[in-house]
């Protein structure tokens, strides 16, 4: 009986031990670990009305392409760059990184500017739960004579990257300029009232040297 009983009781506590549920792991007091987002909007300035004092006005968009604005080579352009801290909890050390497209060069902004790389970063420093912040940038577009030489029109799309240690995302805006055409000068062709006009300017001319030649002769006289 007492062997019947132990072999129960082992075979019950077994049963017990196998069935028992797992638990998943999570933070303190049994709440779930908090998980770190982070979102980030880039746009470009777009030319839209200029005030009487010569002064530009712009709106923000995601991208230009060809068919909305062209600039011109030397032109001014801007872009915008929206960080927002999309979680629960606070993120310290936000970094952003810009990468400057290829014919444009960065003329004003936050952070520091690597040429080798051609990259913008800096520190955006901490983000409570749902702050956003927002950081301009100014660029200009190549003169005309860095511009390749074979192509007119010329897209660049302009990258930028908000990280911590565990969260990150990116974005990228897009606009386009075009080469101006310059104007060739053309000699003017030489048709049959030009050649009528040398021709009288050429008898002139020798009937001023008949006068000269008879003057100096009377005067040997």
């Amino acid at each position: 009986m007492k062997k019947l009983f132990a072999a129960t009781f082992l075979t019950s506590v077994f049963f017990l031990l196998s069935s028992a549920p797992s638990f998943a792991q999570y933070g303190q007091y049994g709440q779930p670990a908090p998980v770190e987002s982070i979102l980030v909007d880039k746009q470009v300035s777009k030319p839209i009305t200029k005030t009487k004092g010569g002064t530009t006005q712009y709106e923000y968009v995601d991208n230009l392409t060809p068919s909305d604005v062209r600039f011109q080579p030397g032109m001014d352009i801007y872009f915008k760059v929206r960080v927002k801290n999309t979680s629960s909890i606070t993120l310290n050390n936000v970094m952003v990184t810009d990468k400057v497209p290829w014919y444009l060069e960065p003329i004003e902004g936050p952070g520091s500017y690597d040429a080798t790389n051609r990259a913008i970063s800096f520190n955006a420093g901490s983000f409570k739960p749902e702050e956003e912040k927002i950081f301009y940038f100014k660029m200009q577009w190549f003169a005309q004579d860095k511009l390749p030489a074979d192509r007119g029109l010329m897209c660049a799309s302009n990258y930028v990257r908000a990280y911590t240690n565990n969260t990150s995302d990116d974005d990228t805006a897009q606009a386009c300029v075009e080469k101006q055409v310059l104007a060739v000068k053309v000699a003017p062709k030489a048709g049959p009232e030009m050649g009528i006009l040398l021709l009288a300017g050429q008898l002139g001319m020798l009937g001023i040297g008949l006068k000269l030649k008879k003057k100096a002769r009377k005067s040997l006289v």
